[in-house]
């Protein structure tokens, strides 16, 4: 339904919202994994309009929030060593903090060559129109954006492009779900992400949901309403399972030539610490051999160290579902969209920005 307005769909979510109130015996807890949802349950106020009996626990689901603060630490570090290196990345990065409160954007102001982009492809532009410079691409996302980075590697193979880079800090979605199903989080089902299944299809996500429901939900106010409504329906029969709200865009297989393109250029990582989640093993993506002339690890000094965040931010708590961003002492206060401490309050999918703006 995201091709009709918001006023043109308060037609059919009224509907839907009055037969799950009519099969809501509760309580129930529901996470929805990607930040998209969590933001896009605030921003059409459908959070609001849920049954009291159905509490929505917000996951880990945004890559910004749950990165951690050594890569961008790294490329600052890199950054003010040399002056012949352009960062680009997205542009949601910029303000990501690291746990000495420095941030690209900070460093950017200290004159520092920071370039944010809209694309992969946007880099590939940067490589060839800057030759005398090195573009290294701070790349991060789950499966929805690793596809667009194996194409930009690719081109730049087929290119021999000799001045670009890529700092690979691409998330598994499939390890992120393992940990918090074998975490004590009480769950009764999950909203699956919905961008993530068009790369990876919607049996991608059976091996998870043995032992409570999944919907795979698209992202209008009616997709997320009708998502909830089956995750209902599901836990009141005591069906485990998959099943696609999402049909429209998602199918079983994914997308079968942006796998192909993963599986050529990526392999996965022993471990990889997140921010929040702690460290898990082979939970993300390193560049593979083929491809290590344009990996910036392999040609760069960029160190992997255990990140600090602030003392009194909870965004580690809140990425897990055992915090509400309310209880936090720092939000609102000391932390905000404008001076972010923490990541969660940085992306407009994190939790944190998503209740700040419900807030004020």
């Amino acid at each position: 339904m995201n091709y009709l307005n918001e006023f043109q769909q308060k037609d059919l979510i009224l509907p839907i919202l009055d037969k799950l109130k009519k099969i809501t015996t509760g309580p129930y807890r529901f996470m929805e994994f990607c930040g998209g949802h969590t933001h896009a349950l605030f921003k059409y106020g459908l959070i609001d309009l849920l049954p009291s009996e159905i509490q929505m626990i917000h996951g880990p689901g945004c890559p910004v929030c749950v990165l951690p603060a050594h890569p961008i630490k790294n490329c600052i570090k890199l950054l003010e060593e040399r002056n012949d290196i352009i960062l680009a990345t997205y542009a949601d990065m910029m303000r990501v903090p690291t746990d000495e409160g420095d941030s690209l954007l900070k460093a950017r102001a200290r004159g520092c060559n920071v370039a944010a982009v809209y694309g992969a492809d946007d880099t590939i532009e940067l490589a060839r129109k800057n030759p005398e410079s090195k573009i290294i691409f701070l790349a991060i996302g789950f499966e929805t954006t690793i596809p667009a980075t194996a194409l930009v590697l690719r081109q730049a193979k087929r290119e021999q492009l000799k001045n670009f880079f890529v700092y690979c800090n691409h998330l598994n979605t499939a390890k992120a779900l393992e940990s918090i199903l074998n975490s004590n989080l009480e769950l009764d089902g999950l909203i699956g992400p919905g961008h993530v299944s068009l790369v990876t299809g919607s049996d991608f996500f059976r091996p998870y949901a043995t032992h409570l429901p999944l919907v795979i939900s698209g992202f209008s106010a009616y997709d997320l309403a009708e998502s909830l409504y089956l995750l209902t329906e599901m836990v009141n029969q005591k069906e485990k399972g998959v099943k696609n709200q999402y049909k429209r865009a998602v199918t079983n297989n994914g997308n079968l030539h942006s796998q192909k393109a993963l599986q050529e250029c990526f392999d996965l990582r022993d471990k990889f610490e997140w921010r929040g989640l702690g460290t898990i093993s082979q939970s993300a993506f390193k560049i593979k051999k083929d491809y290590e002339q344009w990996d910036a690890e392999k040609n760069f000094s960029l160190d992997r160290y255990q990140s600090h965040d602030h003392p009194h931010c909870l965004c580690s708590e809140v990425l897990f579902g055992q915090k509400n961003p309310l209880d936090c002492k720092l939000f609102g206060k000391a932390c905000t969209p404008r001076s972010p401490l923490g990541p969660c309050m940085v992306s407009s999918e994190g939790a944190c920005s998503a209740y700040y703006g419900r807030v004020q």
